[in-house]
Parts: C-alpha cells; sequence; structure tokens
C-alpha cells in the first residue's frame, strides 16, 4: 500500500490512527512510533525567556511566594520558593496593561491596550471567559472578600460582581457605574471589609465610593493635591485614607466615621432613578449591561452634609525635600505593617512608615522609571518593575538584599545556542550583552557585559564551560562558566566587524566572518593566537559551520557561493557551491553528510557536500507569509517577493529542518520529502508590527495612516530633561512598534525541544508531557489488566515490553518500579535491542521528576554496559536521547554533590563545637585549623568504617 503525502497534510509518522497502523507492513514504522520525526507535530509553547517585564502592574500571589508579571501579550508567574519561572500557555491580542488577581489566587483577569480582558485560570492555566470593555482599562482591582472587582476607564468606575461567586451564564455581569472624577481614572482600593472603594484621578481629586448604598456615604470627593494622583490607600479595617500624587506629596485623610458606623440605606423604588440616569449616559456605555448608576458631585450643600461621613486632612507630607526633584511614578502601601513604599522616575526608591512619615531607606535601583511596586502578604519582599530596561527586582528591605534581579535584553536578541547537554541556553543582544540561562528554572545566572557593540553570534563549546561571542565592535570573546570571566579575547590584524562565529567540534579552532573586508579569521583556542586568514569570498560572509564529524568549515557570502575549507589542507578550499543568489544562512546535518543552505529568493537547498551536488530543493517564500508594517506603501502580497529565511536548524535527528526569518512563522520541512510539515505562529501579539495582512481601515484617514503620528512626543513618564525652550516633556522622545520577527533557530541536543529569538523573547518549545496516547506495535490482546496479571506472574521482560507496547507513561513507572533490583540484571540482558532505546528514554524523562534516583541510576547503569556495544553502532540516532540522559543525570549530580558539601560542612561544624564544649583554654593554646581538619578525618574514617 502506498501513502501519498501532499502538502500541509499529516503524515503518517505523525498520526494516532490505528486503522492506519494496521495497513502498513509489519516491518515498517508503524503508527505513532515515539520517534524524533513525532517532534515536529506535537511540541507546543512551553516558556519565554529573555524577558521579565514589559509594562503593566506587578501583583504577588496570596501566599507571597509568587510574582505576576506581565510580559508583552502574555504572563510569566516567578516562583521565588522554588527559584523557577513559568509563562501560561495563553496569549491577548495586544501587550497586557493591568492584571486583577483573586485574593484566594485562583482566577485573574488580563487587560489589554484596547480593553479586551480574560478571565484565566490559574489552577489550570486556561481562559475561561473572554470580554471586551470597550476602551483602555487603566486598573483592575478585585474586592478582599472576592465577591465584586472594579475596573476604572476614563473617568468612569463600573463595578462587576466576581466570576464564580454568582450562577451566571455571563461571567462578568455589570453592578454600579460610578461617575465624579473628570478626567482619567488611575488607581483602585479597596477598605478591608469591602464596604468601599477608593478612586484616584488625574484631576487631582481622590473619591471614595460605597459598594453599596450607605445612608451616610455614597460619595465623597477628596483634594488637597497640585498634580494627578499616582496611588490611594485605605488604612487597615479604617476609613483613614493617603493619597499620593505624582509631584511627590502625602495627604493623610482622617475619617470622623468607622467602618461599622456605616449605615444601610432603607429600600425604596428606584425606577425613577434608572430612567434619569440612562439619559445621562454616554454613546459609549450604552451598550454595558444595565447596572445601577450612581452620579457623583464636587459640591454639596450643607443639607447633604449633616449626618454624613466627614474626611479632614491630618497632615501633608514631601518626598522632594532635598531638591532632587523628579516625578513620582508608583508606589504600595502594607497594611499590616503600615510600610509605604514610593518608585520615582529617576529609578530610586523610598521606604516610609505611616502614619508617622518615618523614613526607613531609601535605594536606587536602576536609572529608568520604577514602572509598578508590589509587596507581598508578609510585608517582606517589595516587588519592583522597570519597564525602560525590562527589569524585574525583587527586594528583601529587612536584610537589604535582593531575592530576585532579572533583566532582558534591552534590545532585540540576535542570536542562542543550547550547551552541548541541553542545560544552558546562551543568548546575544544588540545591547551588547550575553546571557546564559538555566533551562530548568527559566533564570539567567550570569550576564557579560564586556562588548561595546551588539552581538552578531554566539556558540558554545563541545565541553559546555566556555561561551564564545562575536561581536560588531571587532573582537571574539570567550567566556569561562566556572569563573564567570572572559578569559580570551580575539582581534583582528585590522579592525573587523564580525558578523558570524563557529568552532570545530574539539573546541580548539574558532573562526568568524568579517562585513567589511570579505575575510575569515581563524584562531586557536589554546593559545588565543590567529593562525590564519582565509580570503576568497568577493562579499559579505554571511553564515559560518563546521562539520560535526570532519574538520571541514562551509562559509556563505553575498557573492552568491558556498566554500567548504578544508582545516588539514591548509585551508584550501575543497569546493564552491554557486547559488542563484545571494546566501544568507549554511547549516550541516548532525552527522555532517548533507549541507542546507538558504538563499535570498527565499530557496532552501539541500547538498552532498562530498561530490558538490545539489540533493534537493524547497521554495519557502511562499510559506513565510509576510505581514504588512503600518507605513508600507506595498502590500504584503508584493513585499513577501523580496524576503526569505536567514536562519536554519537541523532537528537532532537531521530528518527535518526548521527555518525563519522576517515573519510571525516558522517554518518546519522534512528534508527527504522536502514538504512543509507545519507551522508555528510565535505570536499574536497585534501590539507589534507587521502582523497583519492587511491594514485596519479605520485607521486611515485622509491624511494618511493615524501610525504617523507619534504619540510618544511630549511624554511625561520620564525624567524631565526638558530641551532649551520646550516646556512640557522631552520632544525628541519618539514611539514606534517593534517588527515581529524571528532571528534565530536552535533544536536542543537532547531532541525534545527548539528555541527561537523573537521580538519579544526567547521562546520555547516543547513536547507536551501530558497524557497522549501513543501506541507501539498494538495488540488487541495488550491491556493494562493483562500488563498487570504478567507482572503478578513475575514475567518481568515480557511486562515490560507490554507497557511499552500501551507506551503509557505511569504503567510503565508502575511495573518498573514494581522489578526488585537483584532482578535489574537478568531484566536487562533479555530485554529486546528494540525496547532499550524505549526504556532508556523513559529513564531520561523519569530521572527529572522520580525520587528513586538509585534504583533508576542502576537500571541506566545496567542497559548501558550489557548493550553499549549495540548501541554505539547506532550512536547518531541515538545521541539526542543519550544527551537527554546525560543531562538529567548531571543535574542531579550537581543537587546532591551541594547537599553532600553542605553536610560535609555542618558535620565540621558540630565536631568543632563538641571538642570545645566544657573546655577552658587560654587563647595562646587554642587549637589550630590544621589539627581540627585532622582531627574531623580521622573521626569520619572511623565513622565510615562502623558503617560498612
Amino acid at each position: 500500500m502506498v501513502l501519498r503525502l501532499r502538502k500541509n497534510r499529516t503524515p503518517p509518522w505523525g498520526c494516532n490512527r490505528p486503522d492506519l497502523a494496521a495497513a502498513l507492513p509489519r516491518d515498517a514504522p508503524s503508527c505513532g512510533v515515539p520517534t524524533q520525526r513525532s517532534l515536529s507535530f506535537s511540541p507546543k509553547f512551553s516558556n519565554l525567556l529573555g524577558t521579565v517585564y514589559r509594562r503593566g502592574n506587578l501583583n504577588f500571589t496570596p501566599d507571597g511566594n509568587c510574582v505576576i508579571s506581565p510580559v508583552g501579550n502574555r504572563v510569566t508567574v516567578f516562583d521565588l520558593k522554588n527559584n523557577k519561572s513559568e509563562t501560561l500557555p495563553l496569549a491577548t491580542r495586544h501587550n497586557v496593561t493591568c492584571v486583577g488577581l483573586s485574593p484566594d489566587g485562583t482566577l485573574a483577569i488580563l487587560v489589554d491596550e484596547e480593553g479586551a480582558a480574560l478571565l484565566v485560570s490559574l489552577l489550570s492555566k486556561s481562559v475561561i471567559h473572554q470580554f471586551h470593555f470597550q476602551k483602555p482599562v487603566h486598573c483592575v482591582c478585585f474586592s478582599p472578600d472576592g465577591r465584586k472587582f472594579v475596573i476604572t476607564k476614563d473617568n468612569v468606575a463600573l463595578m462587576y460582581h466576581a466570576p464564580g461567586k454568582k450562577r451566571e451564564f455571563n461571567a462578568f455581569v455589570l453592578d454600579k457605574t460610578y461617575y465624579g472624577p473628570y478626567d482619567e481614572t488611575t488607581c483602585i482600593d479597596w477598605t478591608n471589609d469591602s464596604k468601599c472603594f477608593a478612586v484616584g484621578s488625574k484631576d487631582m481629586s481622590t473619591w471614595v465610593f460605597g459598594a453599596e448604598r450607605w445612608a451616610n456615604l455614597i460619595y465623597y470627593s477628596l483634594g488637597g493635591h497640585k498634580d494627578a494622583i499616582v496611588a490611594c490607600f485605605f488604612e487597615e479595617n479604617s476609613l483613614d485614607l493617603y493619597t499620593v500624587s505624582q509631584d511627590g506629596a502625602l495627604c493623610v485623610w482622617q475619617c470622623d466615621t468607622e467602618l461599622d458606623g456605616l449605615k444601610p440605606m432603607p429600600p425604596k423604588d428606584r425606577t425613577e432613578d434608572k430612567n434619569e440616569s440612562v439619559k445621562d449616559l454616554g454613546e459609549d456605555f450604552i451598550e454595558e449591561p444595565k447596572g445601577e448608576v450612581i452620579h457623583g458631585k464636587a459640591t454639596t450643600n450643607e443639607q447633604e452634609r449633616r449626618e454624613k461621613v466627614k474626611y479632614s486632612r491630618a497632615a501633608k507630607y514631601f518626598f522632594n525635600k532635598e531638591g532632587d526633584f523628579n516625578n513620582l511614578t508608583s508606589a504600595a502601601y502594607h497594611k499590616k505593617t503600615h510600610l509605604l513604599v514610593t518608585g520615582f522616575a529617576s529609578g530610586i526608591f523610598h521606604l516610609h512608615e505611616l502614619p508617622e512619615f518615618n523614613l526607613i531607606h531609601s535605594l536606587s535601583i536602576s536609572d529608568q522609571r520604577i514602572a509598578s511596586i508590589s509587596m507581598n502578604c508578609t510585608g517582606d519582599w517589595i516587588a519592583f518593575g522597570c519597564s525602560g530596561l525590562g527589569q524585574l527586582l525583587v527586594w528583601e528591605w529587612q536584610s537589604e538584599s535582593y531575592v530576585l534581579k532579572q533583566q532582558g535584553h534591552f534590545n532585540s536578541m540576535v542570536s542562542l545556542a543550547y550547551s552541548p547537554d541541553g542545560q544552558y541556553l546562551v543568548t546575544g543582544g544588540d545591547d551588547g550583552k550575553v546571557k546564559v540561562w538555566n533551562t530548568s528554572s527559566s533564570f539567567c545566572f550570569v550576564t557579560f557585559t564586556e562588548h561595546t557593540s551588539s552581538i552578531s553570534a554566539v556558540t558554545f563549546t563541545s565541553t559546555g564551560y566556555v561561551v564564545l561571542s562575536a561581536s560588531l565592535d571587532g573582537t571574539v570573546r570567550a567566556f569561562d562558566l566556572h569563573r564567570y570571566r572572559n578569559f580570551r579575547t580575539f582581534t583582528s590584524p585590522r579592525p573587523s566587524q564580525f558578523s558570524c562565529l563557529a568552532v570545530d567540534s574539539s573546541g580548539e579552532i574558532i573562526s568568524a566572518g568579517s562585513q567589511d573586508s570579505f575575510d575569515i579569521f581563524v584562531w586557536s583556542m589554546q593559545s588565543g593566537r590567529l593562525l590564519d586568514v582565509i580570503s576568497g569570498h568577493e562579499g559579505p560572509i554571511s553564515s559560518l559551520c563546521f562539520n560535526p564529524m570532519r574538520s571541514i568549515l562551509a562559509s556563505a557570502s553575498w557573492d552568491k557561493t558556498v566554500k567548504l575549507w578544508d582545516m588539514f589542507d591548509s585551508w584550501r578550499t575543497k569546493e564552491t557551491l554557486t547559488l542563484n543568489s545571494d546566501v544568507l544562512a549554511v547549516a550541516f546535518r548532525p552527522d555532517g553528510n548533507e549541507l542546507a543552505v538558504a538563499a535570498l529568493n527565499g530557496e532552501i537547498s539541500f547538498w552532498d557536500h562530498e561530490n558538490a551536488v545539489q540533493t534537493g530543493s524547497i521554495e519557502g517564500r511562499h510559506d513565510l507569509q509576510m505581514g504588512r508594517k503600518e507605513l508600507d506603501k506595498i502590500t504584503a502580497k508584493q513585499s513577501a517577493k523580496a524576503k526569505s529565511f536567514t536562519t536554519l536548524c537541523y532537528s537532532a535527528d537531521g530528518q527535518s529542518i526548521l527555518a525563519g526569518g522576517l515573519s510571525k512563522f516558522v517554518c518546519i520541512y522534512h528534508v527527504k520529502e522536502q514538504i512543509l510539515m507545519k507551522k508555528f505562529e510565535i505570536s499574536c501579539n497585534l501590539s507589534l508590527d507587521a502582523m497583519e495582512e492587511y491594514l485596519d481601515r479605520r485607521k486611515m484617514t485622509e491624511f494618511g495612516s493615524m501610525a504617523l503620528i507619534d504619540e510618544g512626543t511630549g511624554d511625561e513618564d520620564g525624567v524631565a530633561i526638558a530641551l532649551p525652550g520646550v516646556k512640557r516633556g522631552d520632544m525628541s522622545s519618539r514611539h514606534f512598534k517593534p517588527e515581529i520577527r524571528v532571528t534565530c533557530l536552535r533544536f536542543s541536543p537532547t531532541g525534545r525541544s527548539w528555541a527561537a529569538t523573537t521580538t519579544e523573547g526567547l521562546l520555547i518549545y516543547s513536547l507536551d508531557s501530558g497524557l497522549i496516547f501513543d501506541p507501539f506495535e498494538l495488540d488487541i490482546d495488550i491491556t493494562p489488566t493483562s500488563v498487570h496479571k504478567v507482572l503478578s506472574q513475575k514475567e518481568y521482560t515480557k511486562a515490560i515490553v507490554m507497557a511499552f507496547r500501551l507506551n503509557e507513561k505511569k504503567l510503565i513507572q508502575e511495573v518498573i518500579e514494581t522489578i526488585p533490583c537483584k532482578e535489574v540484571d537478568v531484566v536487562c540482558s533479555s530485554l529486546p535491542e528494540l525496547y532499550v532505546e524505549k526504556l532508556l528514554e523513559f529513564l531520561a524523562s523519569a530521572f527529572e521528576t522520580s525520587p528513586h534516583l538509585e534504583f533508576y541510576l542502576t537500571w541506566a547503569q545496567r542497559l548501558l554496559m550489557l548493550h553499549g556495544q549495540k548501541l554505539k553502532t547506532r550512536s547518531g540516532k541515538l545521541l539526542p536521547i543519550i544527551q537527554f540522559l546525560q543531562k538529567s543525570i548531571q543535574r542531579h549530580f550537581k543537587d546532591v554533590s551541594k547537599l553532600c558539601e553542605w553536610n560535609r560542612y555542618n558535620i565540621k561544624y558540630a565536631l568543632a563545637i563538641s571538642q570545645q564544649r566544657g573546655m577552658k583554654r587560654p587563647a595562646e593554646t587554642s587549637v589550630s585549623e590544621e589539627e581540627l581538619e585532622e582531627s574531623n578525618s580521622d573521626y569520619l574514617m572511623e565513622e565510615e568504617t562502623t558503617h560498612s
């Protein structure tokens, strides 16, 4: 039976249909074989690295251990206790501007720039409901009892019933609409018992509204400020209020009534009031669900003031007494400890104790404005977000130390590389920084700032402990991941801008291509000396790649050629491959037998480099699907004719290839069949440019596109460094939309994930670990019941084979953990060769979660010892699995070794204390450090002999 494949159709190795499996020949790979090919279809968005904060408000979870940070159109949760971060697998259509978190921490409301809201469950990490507020929302805040939430847009506050508390089909049911402020509203705060809430506004007033109609408090207006209100806070269990304005003023307001003194309004017929209020509503609010409308007035007569709640200003304080005046941009207040944290446009924050306004300390944490502040439930940790540099900091004020300090690349990322074991990722950006990320924790643990210009390429050596980076500043630098230092700097005789970088498989030969001199420079890693300058290209060098198996260097250039250089033959040209267009990227297959080349005409060609013969080509220009930029004069279809793939990467098994470029799509092609297997849309964020194929006609005017209007001019958020003659803001500031693009793609050596550097950050796609029915050589007799029956009869080898044919992870784990340790050797020796590979792959994944470390290590050791020679013959195919296993064991080795070191230190300390207890010795006869170590080692040796 012949299966014909069409473009964009799922090939038989990616499906889960038993009817197709039955139709295939017995020796053919059956449906659902978990080979590396299936990776091309099943990876899902896993995490977002390289960007920790963009804009919007930060939130701590109710337990105080996690920070929720908006990152572009996504949300990342930073677990500070377990030192991990996770980006939720959901996204809004534009950048998220505000996040509202329910008091129990199970629900979150994400609102983007256009006012579109997502109701998200943080437990299932999924979207429950979508809603549109029709206009941009400034703030979202749940009531402390979780029954209501308030959002502010324009000069209106809207109170909704919180979803899940009432049996409503619609998740967002409008309860009341509050009018009062004359300008845009900025902030919200609730009283502890959810009876009242306060709203701050840009018109310098603060309004206190009752969540219910109280007889003595429906609304109350407070003035006293000379600039826009940044934040307002109620005192704990009180109606007393603090208001903070942008000019650095704090007003303390005292209320003559306690919360218990609020009197409920007697019930009355409000049909007349509703009819009148509907007439007063503007056109923008007609489509909102009908609710009660409350109109506040700034001036009231004497009769209305009687028997009402009254506020009086008890004190007014100023933050800028020293004269270093700059705008106050954000604030947070912890009600239990009475601590006020204020952030300023210069990057300084102050910590005060209220109501006495005592300064505890102040610190400069950034040179950009602090956009958001949040405090956890205990008041110990303070989170700061700086949108200018993309910084996220968590500060413990009592010990004056950082709990978390993360910052992404200031400009876009340009390149990335995986370490050989897949544990680390290195990225280089236009800001000249090289950052190394841990793939398991998703945190950056070291940043190198030695380069003075943008990074063009980064890579690891084969050992995994040296990072190399090439830059436009004319240097190639080598960084040591043991001591975190720059230990080698490679330069050219004449200053040259390096555009690409490659290192051979031994890690001894470094080569970099130049943009301006068209030469390739070769250095020795050991000596740091320049070995050779290779000339021959007639255009800028665009890409370099070493053959993984042989000493051959492939260089691609804009002169429409790819040249192959033999390292052992005095760098002579071995072959020259001529193409029809400028060459942009080149990549060797992992086994070194094939070369992929991406050209400017959008074509990916495959070459047998030994014989200089082209073996195939893929026309991929139409698969890019370019978007149209807002200021483009031509359509996306026309501009796509000049676009092409700029980055290539083979999968770990070499059977498929990843390609990306100036587009929101990443394409995966099958190399042998030369068909498109799948397209990944890396972003749906319309806040980025070139996302849509057609321009929005609503943004077009008779004078041109509204995108020509510069929104950033006169922005008052930053430090006011005015140009001469300018009264407001910096007129030189500009607003622009970054263009969506994919700059670099890399497959993980473990074969279980791939990463892409994009405008949004470093996106990681990995295999979905959820429950997928993916059987292997399944017969009708193989069921979980029959597996358990065979296991009870102690036929362990047969049980393992049957469990793998069902291919359910929990069942395989149960079977393996039931086998006694003494039977492991026998089972491993009698296991069929086909299932050895599958068992190794399962052991590698089990190491990440299972506590039975020694048990699984025994399995891995016996399998490799008994089947090592046979596995060696298929090393190319098994390499990703072995590297995955090595990564898991290496991580456990580091954790256990740290624990052992700590325990040894504690034992030494306990021994030293026990020897000194009860002994009075003069200072000159104190025990020396060497004698103490000798006694400790003797004691440890005695302990070992007794245990053995």
